[in-house]
């Protein structure tokens, strides 16, 4: 997942030479980046790292174009650890797309680590830091968390849910998952994998808005956008869970551009979202989430 975020100042950030010592390709526009340093990773599932677009000379000319319109620096981007603490540290970066006239500018970092990094190649990255983590008190407050993921949204969630099964053994988790078509699923056989395992600890839910065929795919992937009567159905017990979601939202771009339209604008993922925890009436505290857009 991609936040657009300055370098936070947290006690626990520090700049950090790595080498990537493996791609793993996750779809054809996502891949997770796993580190090798010399160092001790302090972090808690569901954070992320900054890594600065200025260190990679390819990339400096087309900066310096994107700073000038501008008129401001570019800033450092965020990506979450699709790793959890116990395992490798890794990110996943899916590219971010650029169509002329619904985005100002084009996207600067993404596509080059996605497409030109390879293994052996060093980085400086800045972490870790950001809110979207469990509580240590999880366990007092729900036995049940439910993950609302959408496109690379799943990838704090997916650390989360790693580390959870790793240190918290008395959670359940339900991790409702949209996506495009069945290609488009990011860690897929990861999840289904680890629902395999821990059957009575782990359900996924994938649902596909723009699959013409579900012949060949599991029974149980369900179609269209999710809606409150199918997460009511899921989660029946949604007055006592918990509920991290992760998602694409309304960027103020979109939003300046909907107005110069004279129009609304159409709601994303965590808009809906919003809208569901209203219908369920889950209260705030018992609701997290992270958007980017």
């Amino acid at each position: 997942m991609t936040i657009e975020a300055g370098v936070s100042t947290g006690r626990r950030v520090k700049a950090m030479e790595l080498v990537v010592s493996d791609v793993i390709v996750e779809t054809p526009d996502t891949v997770t980046l796993v580190y090798d340093g010399p160092y001790t990773f302090d972090y808690r599932a569901g954070q992320f790292l900054t890594i600065d677009p200025h260190q990679f000379k390819p990339l400096v000319r087309f900066i310096q174009l994107l700073e000038q319109l501008k008129k401001k620096k570019e800033p450092p981007r965020a990506y979450s650890m699709a790793s959890a603490p116990h395992e490798k540290l890794a990110i996943t970066i899916k590219e971010e797309n650029w169509t002329p006239g619904e985005q100002k500018y084009p996207t600067v970092l993404s596509p080059y680590l996605v497409y030109e990094v390879k293994p052996g190649s060093p980085m400086m990255v800045s972490g870790f830091t950001g809110p979207y983590t469990l509580p240590d008190d999880i366990t007092q407050k729900t036995d049940h968390i439910v993950h609302l993921c959408a496109g690379s949204g799943s990838v704090p969630n997916f650390s989360i849910l790693k580390g959870a099964l790793h240190d918290a053994p008395s959670l359940r988790h339900t991790f409702v998952y949209s996506n495009k078509t069945w290609d488009d699923i990011i860690f897929r056989d990861a999840l289904n994998q680890l629902a395999a395992d821990n059957p009575d600890r782990v359900r996924v839910v994938h649902t596909l808005t723009r699959q013409q065929d579900f012949s060949t795919l599991p029974a149980g992937v369900l179609s269209g956008r999710l809606t409150t009567d199918t997460l009511r159905e899921i989660v029946p017990d949604h007055s006592t869970a918990i509920f991290y979601a992760c998602g694409p939202a309304l960027s103020p771009w979109d939003r300046l551009a909907a107005k110069e339209k004279g129009v609304e604008p159409s709601p994303r993922f965590m808009e809906s979202v919003h809208g569901m925890m209203r219908d369920l009436d889950v209260p705030k505290q018992r609701f997290k989430e992270e958007a980017f857009g």
